[in-house]
């Protein structure tokens, strides 16, 4: 086989799983399935041997990827997106409702990247990648990814909480006005805390709540399983709802608003922001103080 790709491992404080370590080395194949992928394919090596995902880097190790033996034809997905955000180690963009972030699907925002932002031209540079997820139903604000040690960087401040995430989501039932929750998912901590910004009758759903969602967990479901726990779960949940209490048709009303944090590389204090979509101020038509 063909080696395609040679990165020489970067001096680490302590060892890190390859698995980890190997998330945006490679131009080819920059995401962590992908390196899972080409590392059961047996197509990656570390000092002259076939790697494996137990393997640990402690730095100065020479790592080779090699092309495979079948290697598939590539199309481009043309899909728009809007830019909130880049310079040449990250970007941020607008994640509509309705497309995944990433998986085996050929519509996903990972493979619409390449088309919407402008390749780094900086020695680490790989194709841009995701550094967190939304759900499928989710709108808002996807932080990106464009060198490999912007990747690295950002993926350590999400595992520090460095990262401040602020959703939105429009709730069904009266609630209390602010209020923390504390309840377990996956028999893992989760913690969310949360501020009711405005209410409105409604006489389908008796109360219509425009709350802002602060996650201080990061597990799957957490804002949409914590609200329903609460008993006011979000307006349009096809999966965490109150029977009899069910939207349909016009998707999840959970928005990714904001996020700060303060940039790896250049140290700036950043924050980005997504307003509100259209269906949210159709019912709550004066917005302000988010």
């Amino acid at each position: 086989m063909k080696i395609i790709e040679v990165h020489v491992a970067s001096k680490q404080k302590t060892p890190i799983r390859f698995q980890e370590y190997g998330v945006g080395i490679f131009n080819s194949v920059s995401t962590k399935s992908a390196i899972k992928k080409a590392i059961k394919k047996e197509l990656v090596c570390i000092d002259g041997v076939v790697a494996t995902t137990s393997k640990y880097i402690a730095g100065g190790e020479k790592i080779e990827l090699y092309q495979s033996e079948q290697p598939t034809s590539f199309k481009r997905l043309k899909l728009k997106l809007e830019v909130l955000f880049e310079d040449k180690y990250l970007a941020a963009i607008y994640k509509p409702p309705g497309i995944l972030v990433s998986g085996n699907k050929f519509v996903t925002i990972t493979n619409a990247l390449p088309q919407n932002l402008a390749k780094s031209n900086l020695p680490d540079a790989v194709n841009p990648q995701p550094i967190h997820r939304l759900d499928y139903p989710t709108s808002g604000v996807l932080l990106i990814g464009k060198t490999s040690s912007a990747i690295q960087e950002l993926g350590k401040l999400f595992q520090n909480k460095e990262i401040q995430k602020t959703y939105c989501s429009i709730t069904i039932g009266a609630m209390p006005t602010r209020g923390e929750i504390r309840f377990p998912i996956d028999q893992k901590e989760a913690f969310t805390t949360y501020k009711v910004l405005q209410i409105v009758k409604s006489e389908r759903f008796g109360f219509l709540n425009l709350v802002k969602l602060a996650p201080k967990t990061g597990r799957k479901h957490q804002l949409r399983k914590h609200l329903c726990a609460l008993g006011n779960p979000i307006l349009g949940d096809q999966h965490y709802f109150l029977e009899n209490k069910i939207l349909k048709g016009k998707g999840l009303y959970l928005h990714a608003y904001k996020i700060s944090f303060l940039h790896p590389i250049t140290k700036e204090n950043t924050v980005i922001v997504k307003e509100l979509p259209e269906k949210f101020k159709r019912i709550f038509t004066e917005i302000s103080n988010l």
